[in-house]
C-alpha cells in the first residue's frame, strides 16, 4: 500500500480559535465545519437539552439572513447543510463544491456568529423539538438505550438525553437562550474545519475576516466524571412486541492508551455479520434479528454495550448468552485467524470511513477535541496491528465483572425477573 501523506495544517488567530485544514487535491468538495467543543453534557440540569436546541435556533434567522435565505443560498450553489449536537460537542456543517467556499463560509459563519434568536422563533421551535421528543420515544430501541444511558450514568448530564425531557423544554425562553449562547459559542471553545479541495492560506483569511472581530473569552466547561452504578432496570411497555435488552460495562475514555485494543475487543464481541454475538446468537440460536455491540467513548468514561431484540420467552436466553460470551472473553485467547479478521474488518471500516471530504472534516475536528497529534492512517493501522490476543483477554478481564455489568429490559415483561446471579461471568 502506498503511504498517504495527509496534508493537514493547523492555526490558532489571535483570539484562541483554532484552524484546521486538510488539502484533498483529487476531490471536487469542500466540507466546512463549525464545532463547539462543549456538549450536552455540560448543560446544568435545569437547562438539559439547550444545547441542542440553540443548534436548531441558528437556522431560525440572522441578523443578514432569515430561514429561508438561508436554505435558498444553500441549496442554489447544490450544498448540503447539517447540524448535531452530541454529548461533548456541536456541530454546524456544510459541503459544497470548491468554487463555492466564499459562500458556504458567508452563510455558516453567519448562522454562528448573528442568530437573532425570536422569541416567536423559540416558541415554535418548543414544540418542533416536543415532537422529536416523542418520535424518539416512540422508537423502542432507541428507547432502551436512552433507559440505559440515564440509569448508568445516573443523576449525571452525560447521562442525560441530547434533546432535554419535556419539563426542560418547555422552559426554553430567550434569556436562558441568549446565555447559553454567550456562554459557549466564544473563539477558545470554538473549531473551524475544512477539507478538500481548499489551500490552506485562502481559508484562513476566510476564517479570519468572519471572526477575528470575536473577543476571547475563558470557558472551562468540563463537568466532573461521572460515577458508574451498574444496575438491573426491568420497564415494563405492554404495547411492545418485543423485548429490547442492553447489557453494558464500564470502558475506557477516548485518549486511553489501550483504546485499540478495546475497538478489537468490540469488533469481536459484536461488530459485525462475522462477530461472536451475531453468529451465536441471531445464526445458531436464531433468537434475535438485530443484535450488536457498541464502544462509545467520551473524554473521562467509556461504556461497553450490547443491544437485542428479542421475544419474551428468549430475553434470559439472550442475556445468560450475551453473559457467556463475556465469559469466554475472559478465559480463552482469541484464535489468530479470529484475531486477523477483526483487525483486517477494522483497518477497512476505518479506511472507508476516510473517503469523504465530510469525514474527514470530522475527524479533523475530533482529534483536535481530544487529543494533541493527528493520526494519520498508517500510525492508525500500526497501532491496531499491534494489538495481541493476551492483550484482549486482559481487556475483556478488566471490563467484564458480574457487579459492573448494568442491563436495561424494555417490552411487555409480564412479570419477568433478571437477577445478579444471572449475569455471572
Amino acid at each position: 500500500m502506498v503511504e498517504e501523506v495527509r496534508n493537514i495544517h493547523r492555526e490558532v488567530l489571535p483570539n484562541g480559535l483554532s484552524i484546521i485544514t486538510e488539502e484533498m487535491q483529487h476531490i471536487r468538495s469542500v466540507s466546512i465545519g463549525i464545532w463547539i467543543k462543549t456538549g450536552s453534557r455540560d448543560e446544568d440540569l435545569q437547562w438539559n437539552g439547550i444545547s441542542h436546541f440553540v443548534e436548531h435556533m441558528v437556522f431560525k434567522g440572522t441578523k443578514h439572513r432569515t430561514a429561508e435565505d438561508i436554505a435558498r443560498q444553500i441549496d442554489s450553489i447544490g450544498g448540503n447543510m447539517d447540524a448535531f449536537t452530541a454529548k461533548e460537542c456541536i456541530s454546524f456543517n456544510v459541503k459544497v463544491l470548491d468554487d463555492h467556499l466564499p459562500i458556504a463560509m458567508d452563510v455558516l459563519s453567519d448562522l454562528v456568529l448573528n442568530p437573532v434568536f425570536d422569541a416567536t422563533d423559540i416558541s415554535r421551535e418548543r414544540g418542533v423539538i416536543l415532537e422529536e421528543i416523542k418520535m424518539d420515544e416512540d422508537s423502542p430501541d432507541y428507547l432502551v438505550h436512552e433507559i440505559f444511558t440515564q440509569n448508568f450514568w445516573k443523576d449525571h448530564p452525560l447521562g442525560k438525553p441530547i434533546l432535554g425531557t419535556k419539563d426542560t423544554v418547555r422552559k426554553f425562553e430567550r434569556d436562558p437562550v441568549m446565555d447559553f449562547y454567550g456562554q459557549r459559542f466564544a473563539p477558545g471553545n470554538l473549531i473551524i474545519c475544512a477539507a478538500g479541495h481548499l489551500k490552506h492560506q485562502h481559508f484562513v483569511d476566510l476564517v479570519a475576516k468572519h471572526f477575528d472581530q470575536m473577543k476571547p473569552m475563558k470557558n472551562g466547561f468540563h463537568s466532573p466524571k461521572p460515577k458508574i452504578v451498574p444496575r438491573i432496570i426491568m420497564r415494563n411497555k405492554k404495547a411492545l412486541e418485543q423485548v429490547q435488552i442492553c447489557v453494558g460495562v464500564p470502558s475506557h475514555p477516548i485518549t486511553h492508551e489501550r483504546r485499540h485494543a478495546s475497538y478489537i475487543l468490540n469488533t469481536l464481541l459484536g461488530g459485525g455479520m462475522s462477530s461472536r454475538l451475531f453468529q451465536n446468537i441471531r445464526e445458531r440460536q436464531g433468537l434475535a434479528y438485530a443484535i450488536y455491540s457498541d464502544l462509545t467513548p467520551y473524554r473521562d468514561t467509556g461504556c461497553l454495550s450490547v443491544y437485542a431484540g428479542t421475544s419474551r420467552e428468549s430475553a434470559p436466553k439472550v442475556v445468560q448468552s450475551i453473559v457467556s460470551e463475556f465469559r469466554k472473553l475472559k478465559m480463552d485467547e482469541v484464535p489468530p485467524d479470529e484475531l486477523r479478521r477483526a483487525k483486517d474488518q477494522l483497518k477497512g471500516s476505518l479506511m472507508l470511513s476516510l473517503e469523504s471530504s465530510t469525514a474527514r472534516m470530522s475527524n479533523l475536528a475530533r482529534q483536535e477535541m481530544y487529543f494533541d497529534h493527528f493520526y494519520g492512517l498508517d500510525e492508525l493501522i500500526e497501532k491496531i496491528e499491534s494489538v495481541t490476543a493476551e492483550e484482549v483477554k486482559e481487556l475483556a478481564n478488566q471490563f467484564f465483572h458480574t457487579d459492573s455489568i448494568a442491563v436495561t429490559v424494555l417490552g411487555n415483561l409480564n412479570g419477568l425477573k433478571l437477577t445478579r446471579e444471572q449475569l455471572a461471568c
